[in-house]
């Protein structure tokens, strides 16, 4: 009798899962945040924004978005690496109606480098710029973020803080079938080097460890705010995200502040008009 086939074991969790979908599904916001985006920029610039940048886009979910909103915007989305690209035309622009897949581009560049079309909006989220970390390489990006601007645009940056941001931690955030858990793993005071990660757990005790990690210098609003208007925008404008005593919890809304809490974690985004 030939010996048994030995059972081929069946894949965890982790390995079955999508690292790009969690990613849109636990960090972005892309509904909140177009709105936000348009809201401001009509508030601001009196008129509605047509175009967007999305610089450092990743998946491009925010500038697919951005197409669905309203019929006549257009988005281009930057970003250096094309296999997460590749993602977001797979997942992202496929699904969205052929004229309005039209009207986005993915651009696989440095956006130190890259040149595109004026447009209304230049934005960078998720903090995905600080992966500049000398102040010399930053007052570049923010001058040819500007550069990128049509006349009366505006360059959009969020930006996190607070006590906790300083040192190492670990929070975790549960979801139905999944656990995301954010790690801070090491700051150097010293030059700001702030290395971070994410990993994702699932009820079969797999984990996908790793799944995304930053190597960023953690920036402070004064220093960013210094170096946009080296770059030549006026002083830029802070909205900061409202906190909810009652529920323990930030509110996903901003509002335009001149001073800031002093708390143990922030989230803000920095409006720099061209």
């Amino acid at each position: 009798m030939p010996p048994e086939t030995p059972s081929r074991s069946r894949p965890t969790r982790a390995e079955r899962a999508d690292r790009h979908a969690l990613y849109q599904k636990t960090v972005q916001h892309p509904k909140e945040e177009v709105r936000h985006l348009d809201r401001t920029f009509r508030m601001l610039r009196g008129r509605q924004p047509r175009t967007l940048r999305e610089d450092f886009c990743g998946t491009a979910a925010l500038a697919c978005e951005w197409v669905r909103w309203r019929p006549e915007h257009l988005a281009v989305g930057v970003d250096l690496d094309r296999e997460t690209l590749d993602w977001g035309r797979a997942h992202n622009l496929s699904r969205l109606e052929p004229r309005a897949r039209r009207r986005v581009r993915l651009v696989n560049e440095d956006v130190l480098e890259v040149v595109t079309d004026p447009a209304d909006l230049v934005v960078a989220l998720n903090f995905s710029y600080w992966v500049f970390k000398e102040r010399a390489v930053m007052r570049r990006y923010f001058e040819r973020a500007r550069e990128a601007l049509a006349p009366g645009g505006m360059l959009v940056l969020d930006a996190f803080g607070g006590y906790d941001a300083f040192r190492r931690l670990r929070e975790r955030r549960e979801y139905r079938t999944y656990t995301y858990v954010w790690n801070q793993l090491d700051y150097n005071p010293i030059d700001g080097d702030f290395l971070c990660r994410i990993d994702f757990r699932f009820p079969d005790r797999s984990e996908m460890k790793g799944a995304f990690t930053y190597d960023w210098r953690l920036w402070t609003v004064p220093e960013l705010r210094d170096l946009l208007v080296e770059a030549g925008f006026a002083r830029p404008l802070v909205y900061w995200e409202g906190w909810s005593a009652k529920r323990g919890r930030r509110t996903s809304t901003f509002s335009l502040v001149e001073k800031g809490e002093a708390n143990a974690g922030w989230v803000c985004y920095l409006v720099a008009l061209g």
